[in-house]
């Protein structure tokens, strides 16, 4: 199966577009200074009155391209696609990389995870995860909200999160049945497990991915989950060296 457009367009870093060193409006979203439209908010009265409030993170649509900025225009004409000067900037500044990773953990309650560990992204589930769950299984413009943000991720260094968020939703998928839509199978398969530019990566959670979904007897554990994470951490790969035994066959 070819990869879609957008992803393919990712995945090659975007070299057909142009940066404007004139347009600087999501540097300046994420360094308070400037409030997102139509909403009218600096970036922390976002996180401090948003937090929580699923009604507004639901049925609220402009936020999402100002919490999560990629160089792909959407559907709020007045948010700005990412420059890429904007990238180094805004990499190079831990005010911003902090905003960048609360704006990460509130999307992450509002699907009823919680981060765990900023440095493997191990997630765990919230106390309120049943509801949350449902509300994501069955509002589906949350798929693309998501391959938003995993793409927001890898532009701003912290693409490694991105592996425990799918690694997370594959096991609860494949072990609790959990998350388990055919809309959530399909965002993850063609669009979320490729939103990696990390290319060895991508493989193994692209066959780990294909094991759970053509192999009846394999299940993707939390176990192995963790596992992952951790040997990812210790050796600086998901792969076994002795082979790949990964899961319960």
């Amino acid at each position: 199966m070819s990869l879609p457009r957008d992803i393919k367009e990712f995945l090659e870093g975007y070299p057909r577009l142009p940066d404007d060193p004139k347009l600087n409006a999501n540097f300046e979203f994420y360094s308070n200074k400037l409030r997102c439209r139509p909403d009218n908010l600096l970036i922390d009265e976002l996180h401090r009155q948003w937090q929580g409030d699923y009604s507004k993170l639901e049925y609220k649509h402009g936020f999402i391209q100002w919490l999560f900025p990629i160089q792909e225009d959407g559907v709020n004409h007045e948010a700005r696609r990412l420059q890429k000067h904007e990238i180094t900037a805004m990499k190079s500044d831990t005010a911003i990389m902090r905003r960048l990773l609360r704006s990460y953990t509130m999307m992450l309650d509002f699907y009823g995870m919680q981060l765990i560990s900023q440095n493997t992204g191990e997630l765990r589930r919230t106390d309120n995860w049943k509801e949350r769950y449902r509300n994501l299984s069955r509002a589906t413009h949350n798929n693309l909200r998501i391959s938003r943000i995993l793409k927001c991720l890898s532009e701003f260094g912290l693409e490694h999160l991105n592996a425990g968020f799918l690694l997370f939703v594959l096991a609860e998928q494949s072990e609790n049945n959990q998350l388990n839509t055919s809309m959530i199978r399909s965002s993850m398969d063609r669009w979320w497990i490729n939103c990696l530019r990390n290319e060895e990566e991508r493989d193994w959670i692209g066959e780990m991915v294909e094991r759970v979904r053509t192999l009846p007897d394999f299940v993707f554990t939390d176990e192995a989950y963790r596992a992952a994470l951790k040997r990812r951490e210790e050796e600086g790969s998901f792969r076994e060296t002795t082979g790949e035994t990964t899961g319960d066959a």
